[in-house]
Parts: C-alpha cells; sequence; structure tokens
C-alpha cells in the first residue's frame, strides 16, 4: 500500500477553537494540528484541545515547535493525555521527555529535538503502540535497538545519528520507510521487510544500494546522496510502478535490462551526469516520463524504441530555445506534458 499523504491544516497559536470547521476539515479528509511555539500561547487552551483530541480520531494532532531560547518541558503533555497524534519537531531543547510515557492513546509521534536528551528514547513502553513515527537525531546516538517491541509500527521516518539500524528489519508491519541522513551503513535489513511498499533514501553518503535484493516495493526515491552512482539493481525492485531520482550527479546511467510490468512513472530531475537511460522497451506499462536537467541525448533517446503506453513525456534541458524545440518535437509526436 502506497503512503497515504493528507494535507496538513495547521491552527497557529489560537485563542479559541472553531470546532465546527474543525470537523469539517477532518470529514474533507485532512489532517488538523493545533501547533504552539511558546508557552504563553498554550497557557489557558490546551485542556480544550486535549477535550478535542479525546473526541477526534488521529488525524487531529498537536504540534510545540520553536520555543526559542527555551527548553520545552515535556510535562506539559500531561494536560493533554488524550493526544493520538502529537509533533514535537523544530525545537532544540527539550527535558522531562520521560513523560511521553504517559500518553497510552499515541498513534503518531513526529519527534524531532535538535539537543535530544535521551538516546534511548524508543525504550518509552507507550511508544511501542505506535503506527506512525517520524524521529530525528542530530547530537545524540539513537539507539534503535527496542524496535524489535514495535509490531504495530507502519510507517518511519527516521535520520541522522544512530545506532542498531539493523533493528529496523523486526518492524514487521512497515509498508512506508524513509531513511533520511543515513550514511553508508548496510541496507541489508531491507530485504526482511516483506510488507515494505515505499522507500525513500534521501541524503547522506552512499555509491549504491546493492544490498537490496529482489522485493516488492512500490514506490523508491533516491534524492541527493553524496557519492551515489550505481543503480544497476534496478531490475530487483520487480513490483516497482514509480521511480524519482533526484540531484544524483553522478550516476552515468539507468539501464532497465529484464521487464519492469508494474512501472508507470519515472522521474528523474537534475542528474548532471546521467548519459544513459535504456532498455525502455522493457517498461510496457510506462504512462509518465519526465528528465530534467540530465546529460541525455535528446534525439538519441528519442530515437530507441518507447512503450506504447506512454503518453505523459517532459524533456527539459533548461535552455530555453532547445525546451522549445523539444516540446513541439514531443506534442507532433503526441505525447503531452507531464501532469502531477
Amino acid at each position: 500500500m502506497r503512503k497515504k499523504w493528507k494535507r496538513k491544516i495547521l491552527i497557529n497559536n489560537p485563542e479559541e477553537l472553531d470546532r465546527v470547521q474543525i470537523k469539517q476539515n477532518l470529514l474533507d479528509g485532512n489532517q488538523v494540528i493545533v501547533q504552539f511555539s511558546h508557552p504563553d500561547f498554550y497557557t489557558s487552551i490546551l485542556e480544550e484541545v486535549d477535550e478535542l483530541c479525546a473526541r477526534l480520531d488521529e488525524n487531529f494532532g498537536v504540534r510545540f515547535y520553536g520555543h526559542y531560547s527555551l527548553s520545552f518541558d515535556a510535562r506539559t503533555l500531561l494536560r493533554i493525555p488524550h493526544v493520538k497524534m502529537l509533533h514535537l519537531n523544530s525545537l532544540v531543547q527539550a527535558h522531562n521527555t520521560e513523560t511521553l510515557a504517559m500518553l497510552e492513546q499515541l498513534y503518531s509521534l513526529n519527534l524531532g529535538i535538535h539537543e535530544l536528551e535521551n538516546s534511548e528514547i524508543l525504550g518509552i513502553e507507550s511508544l511501542r503502540s505506535l503506527r506512525d513515527l517520524v524521529i530525528m537525531s542530530d547530537k545524540k546516538i539513537l539507539n534503535l535497538q527496542y524496535f524489535k517491541e514495535f509490531s504495530h509500527l507502519e510507517q518511519l521516518h527516521i535520520g541522522g545519528k544512530v545506532k542498531n539500524l539493523d533493528a529496523i528489519g523486526d518492524l514487521e508491519a512497515l509498508n512506508y520507510l524513509a531513511l533520511h541522513s543515513i550514511s553508508k551503513l548496510p541496507l541489508h535489513f531491507i530485504n526482511r521487510l516483506k510488507k515494505l511498499k515505499y522507500l525513500r533514501i534521501l541524503l547522506g553518503g552512499r555509491e549504491h544500494i546493492q544490498e537490496i535484493e529482489e522485493n516488492e516495493i512500490d514506490h523508491l526515491e533516491i534524492c541527493r546522496i553524496r557519492g551515489f552512482h550505481d543503480l544497476g539493481n534496478i531490475s530487483n525492485f520487480r513490483a516497482l510502478t514509480s521511480l524519482k531520482i533526484e540531484d544524483q550527479a553522478g550516476l552515468r546511467e539507468i539501464a532497465f535490462d529484464r521487464g519492469m510490468e508494474a512501472l508507470q512513472e519515472i522521474s528523474i530531475s537534475n542528474c548532471k551526469g546521467l548519459e544513459c537511460l535504456s532498455g525502455m522497451e522493457q517498461l510496457p506499462s510506462l504512462r509518465k516520463l519526465r528528465i530534467f536537467k540530465t546529460a541525455i541525448d535528446f534525439d538519441s533517446f528519442i530515437g530507441q524504441k518507447l512503450p506504447s503506453a506512454l503518453s505523459e513525456f517532459e524533456f527539459i534541458t533548461s535552455k530555453s530555445k532547445v525546451d522549445q524545440e523539444i516540446q513541439d518535437s514531443l506534442f507532433k509526436l503526441g505525447f503531452r506534458k507531464w501532469s502531477i
């Protein structure tokens, strides 16, 4: 299952809450987050926020951010014991984070504290029931060994300094994984994630992802990884429907050397060293293709056999005259522009 992105509606430092509008926004399929940037703004309203937390589902949440020159006191969370979605992010410091243990209804947690005080924070028992977790650690080395107890976790975005990364492989229910700024640590554990459908590897540094064997991943995204130059095992992603590659200057070639029957969308952006994208005939279901700022020669590329299903094709060099000529050529060939 692909991660479902929902529009986030933020209510910033409110003096009062419009309950009717909040409920309507939730009925429309959005997430609603009441957020506070300083203790002065939540002195009198948190009990009302908690009442809504108790009545509404996990798409209604609370966020604490900013608090510049202050350390966020996590004992504040004792005032919202019914919170299901909680964001403690864009914070420099926080203390008393053990208070998270008192939040027994947490479904989703976004934790981004620059100077995280507790490297063993994932050992807090109440977090084991989480379905959705974002956690970033810039200074402390976050211990991931506790993941073997997170049997319900379906979506994980993790980044920064970590140890025991291999413990992610114990998350049997995981279907979405984003690895952010995690450099060079081996990725063999991904082969144990049999339900994984959505994989994003962002920032950090590594040369390849050759450790990943044949899998059932649906969406693959590789973005701004230092030193990355080899995507030779792309055919191991046999169930892929969407491929997104961005800001990979060292990548010279992507070759589809065997049939990938499910692949429908490819977006390649700002890969200035990429000279060759071959094997397009192996992609019978490809409908959408975007090639932006690469070293691929358009005339050579368009001369190869392209999938008959391809209908939306965008090829951009960022040279306005050349791009207009290419756009005219693609239009004459019956292709439409890429649509979001």
